[in-house]
């Protein structure tokens, strides 16, 4: 190689070389000239009410709240129903990230479809946002840098719940469980705190997800002789078998019927008469103070009944995605989740809410009491909040996580 072909070639590296940082660094301002948002859940199924077209609604309130724009492109939303199904929901995101070049995917109701979805938003360097699934396998073992879980998780449903009803008295447990990964996981976690406080666990039982007829589940759990029957399921699944545990009398048997994961829509389809005293863990109630009221009561005018903790983490979770975009200066996955991790979240949602390491959003979890009938005042006064957990002692501490992005 002759002299003056060594120096053209040398002289080419180093412009190559000096280039690079900048080649690395994250594009400024919005890519595709706009910020596409898309809302994955439950549509038409047991979960519907939980999720739904109220999610959408909330998350359509939090892009109109913040102006429809930003850094002066437009923020766009849709939607897809993934019938609680894994494959339609990877089908679905992949596609949408893919070809139809979505920022953000958040809602994902139902464990196995939210793990699913934010495996692919890993592999696709897109961020998720869940607000609706349960599994703590989303900020434990299957945790990924782009994935958040918002609203609650199952450790701290069965922490703040689980805790309370060992430490009244309920000290054997049978439980009824949704066979996916959500149900397992929250059967597990419940499992774990009951053992912990001195309690046992003599037998669970699976169902099929959206199951119509709980008499043989039910028959059983009475037979164990369990103080409490753990109901390990969700939406229509748990409702459905709070009304059948009515049919067969097993609460006026002296049995205690605990809901692992209860939503107010829940209560509001069973009625005080049959929910009064049934605890549980939420991470939201509508009517907490007022700034929850102020939100809650403009989400009913539109929605026609009050937001569930899914549909108002959406509305936070999409609020606070849009900020980061705006105090990054881009949309780039990398530099937004930097300014996620790096907010004090505090809204009508979560007050000094914090995203951790491993995605987990920590914030105050509350144990809650269904109101007596006498103790109703309206149609949706139907809670009463019993004690505020702090975030740091109802969710999982690092200590305990085998997330991969946890430094230990």
């Amino acid at each position: 190689m002759n002299v003056m072909l060594r120096k053209a070639l040398a002289g080419m590296l180093i412009g190559v070389l000096a280039s690079a940082p900048a080649l690395a660094a994250p594009a400024k301002g919005i890519s595709d000239n706009v910020v596409k948002i898309g809302v994955l859940t439950d549509m038409s199924g047991v979960y519907s009410a939980i999720g739904g077209k109220g999610t959408l609604t909330a998350v359509e309130m939090a892009v109109a709240d913040f102006g429809g724009k930003v850094l002066g492109k437009p923020i766009q939303v849709i939607s897809a129903d993934h019938q609680n199904k894994a494959d339609i929901a990877s089908t679905k995101a992949r596609e949408w990230f893919d070809t139809g070049k979505v920022d953000m995917v958040t809602g994902l109701l139902n464990s196995a479809c939210a793990l699913a979805v934010q495996k692919i938003g890993a592999d696709k360097k897109r961020i998720t946002m869940n607000t609706g699934a349960g599994s703590t396998d989303l900020t434990n073992k299957d945790c990924t840098p782009y994935g958040i879980h918002y609203a609650y998780d199952n450790y701290a449903l069965a922490n703040v719940a689980g805790s309370a009803i060992v430490s009244h008295g309920g000290k054997s447990w049978y439980f009824i469980t949704a066979d996916y990964a959500f149900g397992h996981s929250l059967e597990k976690n419940t499992s774990n705190f009951v053992q912990k406080l001195g309690g046992k666990v003599v037998g669970s039982v699976r169902h099929p997800l959206s199951t119509a007829d709980f008499s043989s589940y039910l028959l059983q759990a009475q037979s164990s002789g369990a103080k409490v029957i753990g109901l390990a399921n969700a939406g229509g699944d748990f409702t459905n078998a709070v009304k059948q545990a009515r049919e067969f009398g097993i609460v006026q048997k002296g049995q205690i019927i605990a809901g692992m994961l209860v939503f107010d829509t829940d209560v509001k389809s069973l009625g005080l008469n049959t929910a009064q005293g049934m605890q549980f863990a939420s991470g939201f109630y509508w009517d907490r103070d007022k700034a929850t009221r102020d939100w809650s009561k403009r989400f009913y005018a539109k929605h026609k009944a009050m937001p569930t903790m899914d549909q108002a983490g959406a509305y936070s979770a999409t609020m606070n995605y849009l900020k980061a975009i705006k105090a990054a200066g881009t949309d780039d996955p990398d530099a937004v989740m930097a300014k996620l991790r790096s907010m004090n979240i505090s809204d009508f949602f979560a007050v000094n809410g914090k995203i951790r390491a491993d995605g987990r959003m920590v914030h105050d979890m509350y144990l809650m009491e269904v109101k007596k009938p006498s103790e109703s005042k309206g149609e949706w006064d139907i809670l009463k909040i019993v004690k505020t957990v702090p975030g740091d002692q109802a969710f999982m501490p690092l200590s305990e996580s085998v997330c991969s992005q946890v430094k230990k």
